[in-house]
């Protein structure tokens, strides 16, 4: 599947928290998040997600779209200034009823390495 990178600026945040009404402070506010156990202002998983969301759409245009199964987990924050990578493969086929599923591993992955999120997304194939 093909991938590509994001950087996560805090006008990223700020739009996302904005479309999503999420405007928990320790998405926006530093001096609150600074008291947290983060440190400091982090992204929103959901934003993370999303990421994840535009790698199916782009590799699975037909079918994304018309449903899919996502089993994610939030493994690592993501601070402003960071820039992630998105990344899928596709682990298996499987056809019921002649229907085609494909079942892909997918990561969204922080520059020291350290997985943002992971899991797994099943998806129907044209």
């Amino acid at each position: 599947m093909s991938g590509f990178s994001r950087e996560v600026t805090v006008e990223r945040i700020a739009a996302y928290a904005d479309a999503s009404g999420d405007h928990n402070p320790l998405h926006l506010d530093p001096e609150y998040a600074k008291s947290t156990q983060f440190g400091g202002v982090i992204a929103h998983g959901m934003l993370s997600m999303a990421f994840v969301c535009e790698l199916m759409a782009i590799n699975f245009p037909d079918t994304w779209h018309s449903g899919g199964k996502m089993k994610l987990r939030f493994k690592a924050p993501v601070f402003p200034g960071e820039t992630v990578t998105v990344s899928g493969e596709i682990q298996s086929v499987s056809e019921d009823d002649g229907k085609k599923t494909a079942k892909c591993s997918v990561a969204c992955v922080k520059p020291d390495g350290a997985e943002a999120l992971s899991g797994t997304i099943s998806v129907a194939l044209p």
